[in-house]
């Protein structure tokens, strides 16, 4: 009888009784003790004096990181808008003008029925029953640095 029970015995399986997700091949990477002799594994004042400053760190680091993005974004903006004025100041330098601009006085950009470009004193409103040109493009104001900027399209 005793051969058949180790037959039996080597027959059968062996089953660990110890559940897999509490078993590991590395007990050394575990952050707390692996048998019931092993050391109580605390946190350090160093450990945790490290762990806020590194979170304080993290924090003003990030939001360093978002008041940067919010200047870059402003610049960007004040870059589109430069190169708008200087697009526009182009368009009505090469306009006919027929007077003296000056600054910081509001002016209106017409194009006439050849599709030349006029500047004039005269606002779109301000024709009377038939305007003179053909088409009202934008009202510009002439800038210190002379630009101009755009008032009205």
């Amino acid at each position: 009888m005793s051969e058949e029970k180790k037959e039996q015995q080597d027959s059968s399986e062996f089953v660990n009784p110890i559940d897999k997700d509490k078993v590991t091949d590395k007990p050394g990477t575990l952050p707390y003790a692996h048998t019931v002799g092993g050391a109580v594994v605390k946190p350090t004042q160093q450990g945790v004096i490290r762990s806020k400053s590194l979170n304080a760190m993290e924090q003003q680091t990030d939001m360093q990181l978002r008041q940067i993005k919010e200047q870059i974004e402003l610049l960007a903006q004040q870059a589109r808008e430069i190169q708008e004025r200087k697009e526009v100041s182009a368009q009505i330098y090469e306009a006919q003008i027929h007077f003296k601009p000056e600054v910081n006085h509001v002016y209106h950009l017409y194009e006439n029925e050849e599709g030349e470009a006029v500047l004039s004193m005269i606002g779109p409103d301000e024709w009377g029953r038939k305007p003179k040109y053909s088409r009202f493009i934008r009202s510009v104001r002439l800038l210190a640095d002379h630009t101009w900027g755009v008032e009205k399209s």
